[in-house]
Order: C-alpha cells, then sequence, then structure tokens
C-alpha cells in the first residue's frame, strides 16, 4: 500500500505448504504477484530462483512431502526470502558443481543471485535464508515510478499540502487510504456531473491498471 508521504507497508508474510515438486511453480507464482503487489518486480525473478532452489533442496535432501513454510520480509531496503523445514541435520552445504553436474548447483544459484545467505538452527527446524538487494532507498519507500509520482502529486494538492496520517503502522495506513478513497469518490462525482457514467470508468480505470500489472509481470 501506497502512502501520500512516499511510503508503503509491506508486512512480513508466510506460507505453509507441502515440498513436492508440483508445488514449486505455484510457488514462485505467489511470490512474483506478492512482490508486484509491493512494488519489488525487480527482484522477481531473483526471488524465484531463490524460492525454486530452496524448495528442491528440502525435497532432495529432507523427503518429498515435508512440511515447509516460506517466509519473505523486508530488512532494511533487502528483500529476505526464507524457508523453513523440521529438519536440522541436513544443512545446506554451498558445493563446486561443473557444467556437467546433475546436482550440487542450487545453493550456487541462490549465492549468485543474492548478496548474502544463511541457515538459523531453531529447536525444532532450520530456515535457510537469502538476502536480495532492491532499487529501493528506504525500508518503506518505492521503486521510482511516473504514476505513483503523479498520484503522490495529486492526494498532497488533495489534502491543501498536508500529508495525512501522521502517526504508525495500521493507523497512518488506514489514514491514507481514507485519503485515496475520498478523492476517487470526488472523482466520480466530478464524472457524474459532466454528464460521464461512473461506474464505466471504474471499470476502464480497473483494466487499465490490471493491463499495466500484467506489462510489469
Amino acid at each position: 500500500m501506497n502512502g501520500i508521504d512516499g511510503c508503503m507497508t509491506r508486512k512480513p508474510w508466510e506460507l505453509p505448504f507441502l515440498a513436492e515438486p508440483e508445488e514449486v511453480a505455484g510457488l514462485r507464482r505467489v511470490v512474483r504477484l506478492h512482490l508486484r503487489l509491493w512494488g519489488l518486480s525487480d527482484v522477481s525473478d531473483a526471488a524465484e530462483i531463490c524460492v525454486s532452489e530452496l524448495a528442491a533442496n528440502v525435497i532432495r535432501h529432507v523427503g518429498v512431502g515435508t512440511p515447509c513454510t516460506l517466509t519473505a520480509e523486508m530488512r532494511d531496503t533487502h528483500l529476505r526470502i526464507g524457508l523453513r523445514d523440521p529438519d536440522t541435520r541436513a544443512l545446506p552445504t554451498l558445493l563446486s558443481a561443473g557444467p556437467d553436474a546433475e546436482a550440487g548447483r542450487g545453493l550456487a544459484l541462490v549465492d549468485a543471485v543474492s548478496e548474502r545467505w544463511g541457515v538459523i538452527l531453531g529447536a525444532d527446524s532450520k530456515l535457510v535464508w537469502c538476502d536480495l538487494v532492491t532499487q529501493l532507498r528506504s525500508p518503506a519507500g518505492h521503486i521510482d515510478d511516473p504514476r505513483v509520482a503523479k498520484s503522490e502529486a495529486c492526494l498532497i494538492l488533495y489534502t491543501g499540502g498536508q500529508a495525512q496520517g501522521s502517526g504508525r503502522g495500521r493507523i497512518r495506513a488506514a489514514s491514507q487510504q481514507e485519503t485515496a478513497i475520498d478523492l476517487i469518490a470526488d472523482l466520480l462525482h466530478w464524472l457524474r456531473a459532466h454528464g460521464y457514467d461512473p461506474d464505466e470508468a471504474l471499470d476502464l480505470a480497473q483494466s487499465h491498471f490490471e493491463a499495466e500489472l500484467s506489462q510489469v509481470g
């Protein structure tokens, strides 16, 4: 969610799944969609590689059908992708695999596309994580986008130059969303007053928005 002060809320999320080969493609799609919503499509390819290889590592070394959890969170301006499984003995090892090797390249790919990676051991599980470099300038910022900049300029003008929601967390995010909704509602009144169909305008705007997202993805 973008705020009129240029902030975006990116709450940590996790997705339980079973480590099975047919689940990997679905995990990649979920990650790509979530990063698109976070405004981080620039790291989608790298994130998908990490998810695929970490999941494949569990399937190969822990076992098919192992209950796992995929996690994603921001660490400063880095995106951290993690995969938790219940085996604390099968630790990932970076191997030097040749070009013709059929195995051993998974962690090498993770190592290549991430800035750093590691393992956090718990009492009954382990978390293998990797940090990806984004184009963000601040943890709650967004990648420069002319459409976002124009929207923020409109919102600032709409509120008389005052950024709404000076608090933190959910309260500020809710206030920013209400301001954006108020602006949309007023634009619908303007359309109706000038003889246009507000519902048709909303449908067209939604179609344009979804088309732009599909181009980014």
